[in-house]
C-alpha cells in the first residue's frame, strides 16, 4: 500500500456586495402583459434624482418589488435601459410603488 502525504490548503475568500436601488410610484394605472416595459429613466435613484440607466450586473442579481413584495425572478428581466415584464398579466393601480434593486457581488481572495 502506497502512502500519500496529506496537505491542508487554507483558502480565504471574502465576498462583499454593493446594492443600488431605484424607485417609481406609478402616476397612472399600468396594464401589464408579456413584454410590457418601463424605462429606467422613469425611476429615481437612491438620491432622489432621475435615473439615467440601471447598472449592468455581471456578478450578482436584480430584485424587483411591487408594493413591497419581491417578485419571482422569471416574471421580469432588467437591462440597462428598461424593466420588462415576462409572462404576467394584470393591472397595477396608480400609486403602486415599484423598486428595482441591483446587487453586485465582489470576491477577494
Amino acid at each position: 500500500m502506497k502512502k500519500i502525504a496529506l496537505s491542508i490548503i487554507n483558502i480565504n475568500v471574502n465576498v462583499t456586495g454593493t446594492s443600488t436601488r431605484f424607485f417609481n410610484v406609478l402616476a397612472a394605472n399600468l396594464t401589464v402583459a408579456d413584454g410590457t416595459t418601463i424605462a429606467a429613466t422613469a425611476f429615481l435613484n437612491d438620491s432622489g434624482a432621475a435615473a439615467t440607466a440601471f447598472p449592468v450586473v455581471v456578478n450578482g442579481y436584480y430584485n424587483f418589488y411591487i408594493n413591497g413584495v419581491l417578485q419571482e425572478g422569471g416574471s421580469y428581466t432588467i437591462s440597462a435601459t428598461e424593466l420588462t415584464f415576462n409572462v404576467v398579466t394584470g393591472t397595477l393601480g396608480a400609486g403602486t410603488p415599484l423598486v428595482v434593486e441591483a446587487v453586485e457581488l465582489i470576491t477577494q481572495t
